[in-house]
């Protein structure tokens, strides 16, 4: 494995590559060979080719990465190719020839090999004969180690150092033939390689990680260990005692001496070594690292910290270790079937505790690996787990054990999730080298099991998730370490939270490491209880989905008796009381599916708990245990249902009379007051929702009074409640009402009782016209809800106040979210009245009130209100969709007599306008529901304009398969309806609005769709003029509608400049030229909106090509445009113009030149007298004549003397 990964400098970025990478990912450990061997040859062949051009080197390096990256997983399948890669490059590297660039490039190229496969593997290819080592040492002569761009040649030279520094003899030998020059000092290949790495040690760049490789295999040598182990550990030493971790050099010096002081005291021998020890570990000690910030120098102390303690222990295999059997399958099938009933050894060298005593620095090294198991970071502690297991293994047992007991003494309530954490992968190191015996198990697994459901409020979140993921760990090691007579005993409490954890942690990666331990139990140990049963359903990927673990899986598992109530109790315990609100919610429904389960377990133990956890003083236990009331009481009922038995059954009076005083003492504590109070309200909600859907026998009883105040309470003060929450609260308030009105409200079964029908009713139309808009909201979705008998004789009332709703007035034109929500009312009040042709209006839909709902509905598609959100209309059309075709599809299965004809007609174009708009979202709904109309059956709409013709362009099989959300699919499909007259208008109005629009792609593919539809109609005349009348009249219904009008004159830009009117070139003053130029100048007429005069200017110049009297009105309103007041506008007018006379031959040859001259040469944006001079000289040029300045008109004139005379002027037809 390599030492660590750094991008290469310079490297482009290339979305084709990066398809490539993404490619590769995708492919995971999918490859059986090196597929890109050819590719790659010819790539490193040409690498001279490309040096001198600093792109193409780059491409090739960026290319050569992307294939390489490939193998990131499965580096083992460059192995046959790596020698030839490399003879390659080193071609380069050698030859004295090659120029200093091809050199580094060489290495750049080594060193993404050398990534992907691995330092020490590629590293043994490299030449390490006797004659490499001084080529290679004279390689650093020419080197600058501050050179950031040639990091990867030191690299690679200071490890292809390493790996000649290991030939077989003395390195005194190669001084032989040295000869210093006069005046200079001989300088030995020992102290030459000593110096680079001594100097590259304290580099900032990647070399230093070589610098530490190289050290350790140089000093290590026999010859150089006598001479310079000593100076070179004096050296280190020095440099830790003078570094600072406070500074940014000193964090850099001390990093690169701890690697190479660990890689001495790993590779080193131990009798070497030892004369050392104590003295790093006193200097280690000195420095203090644990209280550095540097994550990665807590790292290396640990590190160097273990390695030292195994310097002071000899190395053995402790005989007192648990011994599960033969590692190897093979070895262990052969030893049970030939000796079937002995229990499996292995053999160990006979232990030694007594005959060496463990020297005093052990005890230093174990505590400073036990502080940092406690450390902050998860690599420190990680490192510091591993020593612990490594240090054990050469201990004697009383002593390994102390250690074991050191290590729980982590999990202790006041030790933070660090120490949890560090304890869990200690044990799990442990457990896995046989050091932890089975006769601690009966201390370790309780420990773990609290690990397993570990979590720590902390402000707004917890932690603990990685304590929960290290606890499984710790259960997967196990379950290879042990026996299964050993765990036996553990089984039920290790499956069950191995279970619970599985389906019931918050956490996708604690569920799948759950798993994973489950199954590595039941493939281990085989004693897990339905094993492979639950393993079938709750694999890898089925546990990634939180809300399948909960409510599927979790009741899938409860079908086993020895899993249901542990998991029942979880839930109580940890879940419903859980900080996350996800989390209680889905707890209470998961508590609803047990319930089935056990029930008996639940009504007579858990729900008395919940009800008194429901006056809990915190806020989090509170509002789950509401939640959890409501699910539990409600699914008892369903089971007492299914079961033909009363729900008394199950709920005792006890029970029933807590569920009643739940509203009254949170009211009584003022609990549904603040920011607690909007979980408390919407946790009340669903418990009443559930209550009177499970029909509790509280009719007449003074609560209804209460939850009746809580809902019309919450629903009239939804505006104070935070945004956040609003929704999901006025929601449970709706469904609340819903079900409380049905069971309680009704005198008999489809009677309302009249007092509280006529209160109701009264006030939620009263509140209807609220100045605060989320109380509209919320007493417009509380109409909708009502049932049908407490709308019966009241209908047209309610539907008249939801009407006046959706209108827009002055005072209330920002309150789109009313408007919509007004809408979905009505809608839900005609699925619940139905409909009856002849029926009496205020009972349900007739021949009287369709005509109106219709009405009502179609004009909220025109409500384009804009405010600081954007275009908040959009949700009143989307809810206006919704409830057309809801409405539409209701009379035509009831009474499709009542479509007429007419508003059949205009719901169609307006829906197909909708699927030609610019937001994507609203433009796929719109065609959704307009298809949806179109292919309805049993039976069909009726009057459907151009049905024959709308189903031969979108049939049912090939729409369905159509993303209306995608412009690049939508908007060839909308734009074929242009071609049918009844829906041209409509259609063009939308696309006017996509095709002038901002979005890029909007604009690309619907400008696409309106040309396709252009080309096809070129060579039909009449066609033509009523495509261009409807464009006419599109353009006269909206002038000075800036929402349609300005993106129309960016469309007629667009479509006058690619030719799509050539046709009316042939005829002088065509009318459609001189409408849309008398159109053109009403729109901007006293404007001073830059945008649209921009645009309008575009159009002014495309009206130039037509011939007659529009040419010379065009080129007037140019040049008065000219002197605009803006200077903006007249240097944009002077370009356009510019620009027209290049494109259209309309400017006599003889002033031509003089034209362009004047155009190009004047600064436009000087003062207006300068270029009302030059615009008049080009009037002259072009034959048009000069727009003259007239008096104001004013009822009492005042003379003002000014540079023209006595009166006020202004230019005739200049716009503002």
């Amino acid at each position: 494995m390599a030492l660590s990964e750094e991008p290469a400098a310079g490297a482009a970025e290339d979305p084709v590559e990066d398809a490539a990478e993404d490619a590769a990912l995708a492919c995971g450990a999918a490859l059986e060979s090196f597929g890109e061997s050819a590719e790659t040859r010819e790539l490193l062949g040409r690498l001279p080719a490309v040096l001198a051009d600093r792109s193409a080197r780059e491409g090739a390096l960026e290319r050569f990465r992307v294939i390489m990256d490939k193998y990131q997983e499965q580096p083992h399948l460059l192995d046959p190719h790596l020698e030839w890669m490399l003879n390659l490059l080193l071609e380069f590297v050698q030859n004295k020839t090659s120029p200093a660039d091809l050199v580094h490039l060489a290495f750049k190229f080594l060193y993404i090999i050398s990534k992907v496969r691995g330092y020490k593997t590629f590293l043994r290819l490299f030449p390490h004969e006797v004659a490499d080592v001084h080529p290679v040492l004279d390689m650093f002569t020419n080197q600058n180690p501050k050179d950031h761009e040639t990091w990867e040649t030191r690299y690679m030279l200071l490890l292809w150092l390493s790996v000649t520094c290991l030939i077989p003899f003395d390195f005194s030998r190669l001084d032989g033939n040295l000869l210093s020059q006069p005046g200079q000092e001989r300088v030995s290949t020992m102290d030459r390689i000593l110096q680079v790495a001594e100097s590259y040690l304290v580099v900032s760049d990647k070399a230093r990680d070589a610098a530490a490789v190289l050290v350790s295999k140089f000093v290590t040598r026999p010859d150089v260990k006598q001479k310079k182990m000593a100076s070179f550990l004096d050296w280190s030493l020095c440099t830790l005692a003078r570094s600072s971790f406070q500074t940014i050099e000193g964090v850099i010096a001390m990093d690169g001496t701890l690697q190479a002081l660990a890689q001495i005291f790993k590779h080193g021998k131990r009798e070497d070594c030892l004369p050392y020890a104590a003295t790093v570990l006193q200097c280690l000690d000195s420095c203090r690292l644990p209280d550095s910030n540097q994550t990665l120098l807590r790292k290396l102390g640990v590190k160097l910290v273990q390695r030292l303690g195994l310097t002071f222990l000899k190395p053995r295999v402790a005989g007192w270790r648990y011994q599960r059997g033969c590692r190897s399958l093979a070895e262990s099938l052969q030893h049970s079937i030939q000796n079937p009933r002995e229990p499996m050894t292995q053999a160990e060298t006979p232990d030694s505790d007594g005959e060496d005593d463990v020297p005093v620095e052990v005890e230093s090294v174990i505590e400073q690996l036990l502080v940092g198991l406690k450390d902050k970071d998860t690599i420190v502690r990680w490192s510091a787990a591993k020593g612990i297991g490594r240090m054990a293994g050469r201990l004697p047992k009383e002593l390994a054990d102390d250690v074991t007991g050191s290590v729980l003494d982590c999990f202790s309530f006041q030790e933070t999730d660090s120490a949890w954490h560090g304890g869990c992968l200690a044990l799990a190191e442990l457990g896995r080298r046989g050091l932890l015996l089975p006769s601690r198990l009966s201390d370790v697994v309780p420990v773990i099991l609290k690990a397993l459901t570990y979590e720590e409020k902390r402000g707004a979140c917890s932690v603990g998730s990685n304590v929960r993921d290290a606890a499984c760990y710790v259960c997967w090691a196990f379950a290879r370490a042990y026996e299964p007579q050993e765990l036996k005993p553990f089984v039920a409490a290790i499956s069950s939270a191995l279970v619970i954890a599985t389906v019931f942690d918050r956490d996708v990666n604690c569920r799948r490491a759950a798993s994973a331990a489950f199954q590595e139990n039941v493939g281990r140990q085989g004693t897990f209880p339905h094993g492979i049963d639950i393993l079938t359903t709750a694999d890898y990927f089925a546990v990634g989905n939180r809300s399948n673990c909960f409510l599927v899986i979790s009741m899938f598992i409860a079908g086993f008796p020895e899993y249901t109530q542990p998991m029942i109790e979880h839930l109580v315990t940890m879940k419903i009381n859980h900080w996350d609100g996800t989390i209680r919610e889905l707890s209470a429904k998961a508590l609803r599916n047990l319930a089935q389960r056990a029930p008996e377990h639940t009504a007579c133990e858990v729900f008395p708990r919940l009800l008194s956890m429901t006056q809990s003083p915190d806020l989090h236990t509170r509002h789950g245990a509401v939640l959890a009331c409501a699910e539990v009481a409600r699914s008892l009922h369903t089971l007492a249902t299914q079961q033909g038995r009363p729900v008394s059954d199950f709920l005792d009076e006890k029970a029933m009379h807590g569920l009643k005083q739940i509203h009254q003492q949170l009211y009584d504590r003022q609990l549904y007051r603040g920011l607690g109070g909007e979980l408390m309200r919407q946790a009340v909600c669903i418990l009443i929702e559930n209550l009177a859907l499970s029909k509790m026998p509280f009719n007449g009883d003074a609560v209804i009074d209460g939850w009746q105040w809580l809902i019309n309470d919450t629903l009239r003060n939804l505006h104070l409640i935070s945004s956040h929450s609003r929704q999901h609260i006025k929601e449970a308030a709706v469904s609340a009402l819903a079900a409380l009105c049905s069971e309680y409200h009704a005198r008999e079964p489809g009677e309302a009782a009249a007092a509280a029908q006529e209160e109701l009713v009264k006030l939620y139309l009263a509140e209807l016209q609220s100045p605060e808009e989320m109380t509209r909201c919320g007493c417009a979705l509380a109409l909708g809800a009502l049932p049908a008998f407490f709308l019966k004789g009241r209908l047209q009332q309610v539907l008249a106040g939801l009407r006046a709703v959706t209108h827009i007035s002055s005072k209330d034109v920002s309150f789109a979210e009313a408007r919509r929500d007004a809408l979905k009312a009505i809608s839900r009040i005609c699925q619940t009245v139905g409909v009856r042709a002849e029926g009496p209006p205020d009972e349900a839909l007739c021949r009287e009130n369709v005509s109106q709902l219709y009405c009502t509905l179609l004009d909220c598609l025109k409500d384009y209100t804009t405010d600081s959100r954007g275009d908040v209309g959009a949700w009143v059309r989307e809810a206006a969709m919704t409830s057309l075709m809801e409405l539409t599809l209701l009379l035509g299965r009831k009474q499709p007599e009542l479509i007429e004809a007419p508003l059949c007609q205009r719901l169609m174009c307006c829906l197909a306008q909708q699927a030609s708009e610019k937001i994507d979202r609203f433009r796929a709904h719109a065609a959704r529901v307009f298809l949806a109309l179109l292919h309805a059956d049993s039976p069909a709409i009726p009057h459907v304009p151009a049905r024959p013709e709308l189903e031969r362009l979108f049939p049912r099989a090939a729409v369905a398969s159509v993303n209306w959300g995608a412009p690049s699919q939508a908007f060839p499909c909308v734009a074929r309806l242009l071609g049918l007259p009844a829906y041209r208008y409509h259609v063009l109005l939308g696309l006017a609005v996509s095709v002038g629009g901002l979005t890029e792609s909007t604009v690309r593919y619907s400008t696409q769709g309106l040309f396709e539809h252009m080309k096809e109609i070129q060579n039909d005349p009449a066609a033509l003029e009523d495509f261009g009348g409807t464009l006419l009249q599109v353009f006269e219904d909206n002038l000075l509608n800036d929402r349609v009008s300005v993106p129309l004159l960016k469309t007629l830009d667009q479509m006058l400049a690619n030719g799509c009117f050539d046709v009316f070139t042939t005829q002088e003053d065509h009318p459609f030229c001189v409408k849309l130029l008398a159109l053109c100048k009403e729109e901007i007429k006293k404007s001073k909106d830059v945008q649209k005069l921009r645009s309008s200017i575009a159009v002014f110049c495309g009206l130039v090509q037509f011939p007659g009297d529009v040419r010379k009105k065009a080129l007037l309103q140019l040049f008065l445009l000219l002197c605009h007041p803006f200077p903006v506008i007249r240097k944009h007018t002077a370009s356009q113009v510019y620009e027209m006379v290049l494109t259209y031959d309309v400017v006599p040859a003889a002033v031509l030149d003089e034209v362009m001259a004047v155009l190009s040469s004047t600064a436009w944006d000087a003062e207006l007298p300068v270029v009302r001079a030059q615009r008049n000289h080009l009037c002259d040029l072009l034959g048009v004549p000069r727009p003259q300045l007239v008096p104001k008109v004013s009822l009492a004139p005042q003379a003002t003397w000014g540079t023209r005379g006595p009166f006020l002027m202004r230019p005739l037809n200049i716009p503002g």
